[in-house]
């Protein structure tokens, strides 16, 4: 009698409470396998909105012909992508030897342990493609922001807000991808951006009137 008065007083789970050892399945996804690609291309957008985006600042800020403000974007645009895609290339190849190497010194790794390994070790073709698209991808803004615009003025204006505007956009693509918060990333990404673009555009404006 005594084990069933025990048994009576054990408190059932509610049905619609999920059990202890089931996750949803949002949180059961492992966000940490977008991290190489995502990295990348977060990078690679940024880096070429900012760096094409100040390379027109300075150009604008010393020339007002709209020509030399795209041609400058657009040699920025093909240049940084191949700069990026390769230096990926490059950094990624180095992380995987590492890491390559550092599991043939674990002698003593389980299999399925192997396993997982091996799937979350870096891909190089992968991180240089999604760097050098993103690149371009995020150069493209404000080549085209300037590309209609023939008031000069209006143009920097048109070319920063533009490229303000994306900033925040792949900030919350890179945050919705990866699973984190929203705010910070896009904070972030805007206020360098502005920052990137506003000391470009005041250095050559000073360099170009100094007469050097």
């Amino acid at each position: 009698m005594a084990t069933n008065h025990q048994n009576d007083l054990r408190v059932p789970i509610p049905e619609d409470q999920p059990h202890p050892k089931q996750l949803p399945a949002e949180e059961e996804f492992d966000y940490s396998q977008r991290g190489q690609w995502l990295r990348a291309a977060v990078l690679g957008a940024n880096d070429g909105l900012v760096t094409v985006a100040s390379l027109m600042m300075g150009v604008g800020a010393v020339k007002q012909d709209a020509k030399a403000m795209i041609l400058s974007g657009f040699a920025g645009l093909v240049a940084g992508a191949c700069s990026m895609a390769i230096g990926e290339f490059v950094s990624v190849y180095s992380q995987l030897d590492v890491e390559v190497a550092q599991m043939k010194r674990e002698k003593r790794m389980i299999e399925n342990q192997e396993e997982k390994e091996k799937e979350q070790l870096p891909n190089p073709i992968q991180a240089a493609v999604a760097s050098g698209l993103a690149f371009s991808l995020g150069a493209v803004v404000p080549l085209l922001a300037a590309s209609f615009i023939g008031d000069h003025k209006v143009r920097l204006g048109v070319v920063v807000a533009a490229v303000s505007f994306a900033l925040v956009v792949f900030g919350w693509i890179g945050s919705m991808i990866g699973g984190t918060s929203v705010v910070k990333p896009c904070f972030r990404g805007l206020f360098g951006g502005l920052m990137a673009m506003a000391i470009t555009f005041g250095l050559t404006k000073l360099i170009g009137s100094s007469g050097l």
